[in-house]
């Protein structure tokens, strides 16, 4: 039986450079990732869905209102985020701006929910770290009830109660599909299945495979929380060119500054080119040729039983030219290679 395997991109909005280096403005990187999309329309690309920072090193912190300029400009793929913050927003407004997204793309919104890995919002916007768990634990719970668009009726402790109150606008076909981002945390995959929302996995590193025992987890939670079974997507990071050669040179130093200035934050050791070439080999770095890049997807998919994969095709300050290109090889090449081998 062929296994179905829908095809996203995913971006950050990373701020970009030039060839010779010279970054792009915040507002320029916006306008390329609306072009970015439109390409991705037009190859037949299933999912875009961009991510929320508040840094300086990421164009995007107002997702919903970037993929309202691409629903403008696009027929038919589907516009998400990859992913909405939601412990430090607020879930009725997160709710409000999807179904308006969703009407002004006839239907095609969609939403990743999840702590994220940053933690800049959370200061931003008045939030006490230490409340972390609990706001997303509240706030999700929230969400569910939100997504029957039905009155509510609900209190906690993170934001005021709501009784019998109906959120307007609804959605014209009753409903927004809705994941939860993970990064491998046990307890988060646990928290998915009890809300019955589908799980997608940020695979960054390491063997995809070894995600495996989380869809497992997964799937036996949904069964004791006697829910139906529900699509496990996964989306890495990578970048496609003419070879694997040129795949590398072009994204290794892009992607080295990227993750060790990321890395300084967080206490972790700078990247060699050995890890580098190690992730493209055996790890979850989906960089080469078309060919390449489409093997990797299908081992990763078969492995893990996907339903979806997204490529993070944006990696620090990677052109926006070479981007157009890898989105071109993905969508013309790679895209057809896997679908015909998981036929």
């Amino acid at each position: 039986m062929a296994q179905q395997l829908t095809l996203g991109l995913d971006t950050f909005g990373d701020v970009t450079a030039t060839d010779d280096g010279t970054l792009l403005t915040h507002a320029q990187t916006i306008r390329n990732i609306v072009d970015q999309a439109v390409l991705a329309d037009q190859l037949g690309i299933d999912h875009i869905a961009l991510g929320e920072h508040h840094r300086d090193d990421f164009a995007v912190s107002s997702p919903e209102t970037v993929l309202a300029a691409i629903a403008g400009r696009t027929s038919h793929i589907r516009l998400g985020t990859g992913v909405t913050v939601l412990s430090s927003d607020d879930p009725v407004r997160v709710f409000e701006r999807f179904s308006t997204l969703d009407a002004l793309s006839n239907g095609r919104a969609e939403i990743i929910l999840g702590r994220g890995s940053f933690t800049e919002s959370f200061p931003l916007f008045g939030f006490d770290l230490a409340d972390y768990e609990k706001l997303f634990e509240e706030k999700i719970d929230l969400f569910t009830h939100l997504l029957r668009e039905e009155p509510v009726t609900w209190s906690g402790e993170t934001r005021a109660s709501l009784v019998n109150q109906s959120v307007y606008p609804p959605t014209e076909s009753g409903s927004i599909t809705t994941w939860v981002g993970v990064g491998g945390s046990p307890e988060s995959v646990v928290r998915a299945a009890g809300h019955g929302l589908p799980l997608m996995l940020a695979i960054i590193g390491g063997d995809p495979v070894r995600f495996a025992p989380y869809v497992d987890l997964y799937k036996r939670a949904l069964a004791q929380f006697d829910r139906p079974e529900l699509p496990v997507g996964a989306h890495s990071p990578g970048h496609i060119a003419a070879t694997d050669d040129q795949a590398r040179a072009e994204l290794w130093p892009h992607f080295r500054a990227n993750r060790d200035r990321i890395g300084r934050e967080r206490g972790w050791p700078p990247m060699t080119r050995e890890d580098f070439d190690h992730e493209a080999t055996d790890g979850a770095l989906m960089v080469g040729s078309p060919t390449t890049v489409a093997a990797k997807i299908v081992r990763a998919a078969t492995a893990l039983g996907l339903s979806r994969f997204d490529l993070k095709y944006s990696n620090g300050t990677l052109p926006h030219e070479k981007l157009m290109t890898s989105i071109e090889l993905y969508g013309r090449e790679v895209a057809p290679m896997v679908r015909e081998q998981l036929a």
